[in-house]
């Protein structure tokens, strides 16, 4: 099934104004439904190597395998939409790819990279997250943040030790506890969520929501939600107006219009004849 029709996907990235070079890496295909962001960690030419070896693999591997395998089909092992696995083995496969790259050549050693990606399909859409990059939804007007940082801060938040406040003016912001390619085998966190149209979800890198309060952001996203790009522009812009330390990369994604599979061997008759 061809979303292209169905969502609209605007982006941007930028290296920042204190980084000399964007570790950051995106890519997306709104004909598959698919958008994958990472934010690279590493040495120098380290993190950005790992990010695009991420998005690489996941958006190469997923475009293939979306052409012969319905997402929203269940798989006979869990009965889970089949996009479940599909997402989960690309990026243990990404993993791997970033892992042995690191052990294997000493000027890369220890690089590794956050990632949220995203599958949008038969009215649903399936997110994976490592780290602290982020999801965001913005629905009828409230816009909240979707995914849960792997990172020292969270959990510090989460067991009461600081308040989200405090978190704000932490120094331990980049501290993640969970990434690709750091370990032989990582796990994402995977969760289906339903998608309406006029929803806009936005995927972030850290860059954005270190330099910019979640309040300024839903704004925006909101008040320029008819135009993506230029939201994506802004965003970034605002980043860089409030110090730009690091690099920011955004992803938008607007559902236009219902793109649910039709049911019943009807439907599935006319599909077959058209």
């Amino acid at each position: 099934m061809n979303l292209s029709q169905a969502i609209e996907i605007a982006s941007c990235t930028d290296p920042g104004i204190v980084r000399s070079h964007n570790e950051d890496s995106i890519a997306a295909d709104a004909s598959k439904g698919l958008v994958v962001l990472a934010d690279g960690m590493g040495g120098y030419n380290a993190g950005e190597v790992a990010s695009g070896m991420a998005t690489t693999v996941i958006t190469t591997e997923l475009q293939h395998l979306l052409e012969d395998n319905p997402p929203y089909r269940a798989d006979p092992l869990n009965g889970r939409p089949y996009a479940e696995r599909m997402l989960r083995e690309q990026i243990e496969k990404a993993n791997t790819s970033i892992f042995q790259a690191a052990q294997s050549q000493p000027q890369y050693a220890g690089m590794g990279t956050t990632l949220v990606a995203a599958v949008f399909y038969d009215n649903r859409v399936l997110i994976a997250h490592i780290g602290d990059s982020r999801v965001y939804r913005l629905r009828d007007e409230v816009f909240e943040q979707i995914t849960k940082d792997h990172s020292l801060l969270q959990e510090q938040i989460d067991s009461g030790m600081i308040t989200p406040e405090q978190a704000r003016f932490s120094q331990n912001k980049n501290l993640v506890t969970r990434a690709l390619g750091i370990d032989p085998t990582v796990e994402p966190e995977i969760r289906e969520y339903d998608t309406r149209p006029g929803d806009v979800w936005l995927l972030c890198s850290d860059g954005l929501n270190d330099m910019v309060t979640d309040e300024d952001i839903g704004l925006t996203v909101q008040t320029l939600s008819a135009n993506l790009k230029l939201a994506a522009q802004q965003l970034v812009q605002m980043a860089n107006d409030n110090g730009g330390r690091d690099n920011v990369s955004v992803i938008l994604v607007r559902v236009l219009r219902d793109f649910s599979v039709p049911r019943g061997w009807v439907s599935r008759l006319f599909g077959w004849l058209r």
